[in-house]
């Protein structure tokens, strides 16, 4: 009987011995040790700064002037983007940035010369599918809307120019390579479909014709990730 009972005894002393133990290291799971990094979920708010090269197509015409074509001056400039992430693949980019355009007459009206400059702001709002399975490199691919703004506008050869603000459509492809959790590099090109409308004076006669522009932007500078 003594002998059972101290079996007995030993059995429970084993038992709650597993049982504190156990719950010794369910605690310590759940604790994070010294030195051990915490990987917090990024911001959904990202921007961007970039040099950005505009490459216009040389296109357009004056109505009424068979034979007649455009040209227009290339640029960089400076461009500040501003991306909200939805979930960890679609975000929405908004980009910000102006330049100038110089405006040639080509064709039947190369003559003419420079014909004018206008200044121009082109916001563009792009919907984007991000590829997250790559590591460091973030491709990703986007369309959108763009409403370009034209202002400060100067005849040259012309006694009078008005380019009209018209809405465009674009297409983007560019990737991010993030080397740490909030700076990376980034290189981004888009395609916007821009042709403006316009009204010109040419030794007072009055005309008008389409500006087709429809520039590729081209860019390159540095994400952050907030």
């Amino acid at each position: 009987m003594r002998a059972t009972r101290g079996v007995t005894a030993t059995l429970v002393l084993i038992v709650m011995g597993q049982q504190a133990v156990a719950a010794d290291l369910a605690q310590a799971a759940s604790v994070p040790q010294a030195g051990a990094s915490v990987t917090e979920a990024p911001s959904p708010w990202q921007i961007r700064l970039r040099a950005l090269g505009v490459v216009t197509e040389d296109s357009g015409y004056v109505n009424a002037v068979p034979g007649s074509d455009l040209s227009y001056s290339n640029t960089v400039t400076p461009e500040l983007d501003i991306s909200y992430f939805f979930t960890d693949n679609i975000a929405t980019e908004l980009i910000l940035g102006t330049t100038y355009a110089d405006i040639d007459g080509q064709g039947t009206i190369g003559g003419l010369g420079k014909i004018g400059k206008v200044w121009l702001l082109p916001p563009t709002l792009t919907l984007q599918y991000h590829f997250t399975d790559l590591g460091a490199f973030k491709p990703y691919v986007g369309a959108g809307v763009n409403y370009t703004i034209f202002y400060n506008q100067d005849g040259g050869s012309a006694d009078a120019l008005k380019v009209k603000n018209t809405f465009g459509t674009a297409l983007q492809v560019g990737f991010d390579y993030m080397v740490d959790q909030h700076w990376g590099v980034n290189v981004d090109v888009k395609k916007l479909f821009l042709k403006p409308d316009f009204d010109v004076t040419v030794d007072g006669a009055k005309l008008t014709g389409k500006a087709a522009l429809d520039p590729w932007l081209i860019g390159a500078g540095v994400t952050y990730r907030f």
